[in-house]
């Protein structure tokens, strides 16, 4: 597995592993302890969690899938979310004051069972908690060696500046794919002035870009897709010719569309590290795959040409939950 390294020097494989997809279901967390230990013996070093997936069994899962192999790899897990430590029950809306921040920071080393957080996000930027309370917060937990980096998650440029200048950020994380480049506008060039590293999430567009999913699928009620203005049927059937045309450009070179997503994204910078999530090693070899294939200057014009010559109809979240994220 090739490596790459996010800001502060932090060193891991070109691709990870997004676990948030794994609920609280017992089955959920044998399959993540089995997908997790399956990455790892592939090569893959990045395992993504965060305190409100589940809440708790997904850390709790990573945590026991990883024990055996802690020295191997690179954990990293979020905070910033309303959640009672003991219940898990999540009250609505974010929380990054200090106080909840060494709550969630405790939790989750227990949960994982280690005694130092690789890379510690900020799950969504707190309007309330002003930015430099959040970066020095970690900051102190940093030099009580309870965490090792420092990231934020779809934090907007200002945010990053606030927080970078108190404490170097390793990583922000946001979603990013072919069919979500928002992000290209004036967050990446300022992470690349920063230093800092970028992690984007759904690099497959929540599976879009795979071409497995057609028009008429219908999502069940706990799938996030289902709330999605973007896997409406009517939105679906509208952005398939982008997945059209991706698999036209990878059965011409002997890929799959997600191959040719995900390196399209490894050849936008070498400090860009996605963490596609999915539930079966069959997949996870094809994501990995990814990180073995050359675009050529033309391979990469032409699919610039088909995301600029496809709009992408439905906006990426249902207005409520924009506001809820503090997109």
């Amino acid at each position: 597995m090739k490596k790459r390294t996010l800001g502060q020097g932090l060193e891991v494989s070109a691709i990870g592993l997004g676990c948030m997809g794994y609920g609280s279901e017992v089955t959920d967390k044998q399959d993540l302890i089995a997908l997790a230990r399956a990455a790892v013996e592939r090569g893959i070093t990045f395992f993504d969690t965060a305190e409100v997936y589940g809440p708790f069994q997904n850390e709790e899962a990573v945590g026991e899938a990883l024990a055996p192999v802690r020295d191997k790899v690179v954990i990293a897990t979020k905070f910033g979310w309303n959640i009672d430590p003991d219940t898990g029950k999540n009250h609505g809306g974010v929380n990054s004051r200090p106080a909840r921040i060494r709550q969630a920071v405790e939790g989750s080393l227990k949960r994982l069972r280690i005694g130092c957080i690789d890379l510690l996000y900020q799950h969504r930027v707190d309007p309330e908690v002003p930015m430099e309370d959040v970066a020095g917060t970690v900051k102190d937990l940093i030099r009580e060696g309870k965490v090792k980096h420092f990231g934020m998650s779809e934090a907007g440029v200002q945010s990053i500046r606030r927080a970078h200048a108190v404490l170097p950020v390793t990583a922000l994380q946001s979603e990013y794919s072919l069919w979500t480049r928002d992000r290209e506008r004036d967050v990446l060039p300022a992470l690349e002035e920063l230093g800092i590293g970028f992690v984007p999430f759904s690099p497959l567009g929540r599976g879009f870009l795979t071409g497995k999913i057609e028009a008429t699928r219908e999502f069940d009620t706990s799938d996030l897709r289902a709330k999605l203005p973007r896997f409406t049927p009517e939105a679906l059937a509208a952005n398939q010719a982008l997945v059209d045309r991706l698999q036209a450009i990878a059965r011409r070179k002997g890929l799959t569309a997600a191959q040719i997503a995900l390196a399209w994204i490894l050849a936008r910078k070498p400090w860009i590290v996605p963490i596609p999530g999915t539930r079966k090693v069959a997949r996870l070899e094809e994501n990995i795959g990814a990180t073995e294939v050359e675009l050529t200057a033309g391979d990469l014009a032409e699919i610039e040409d088909v995301a600029k010559t496809v709009k992408v109809e439905g906006d990426r979240y249902p207005e409520e939950m924009a506001k809820m994220s503090g997109l």
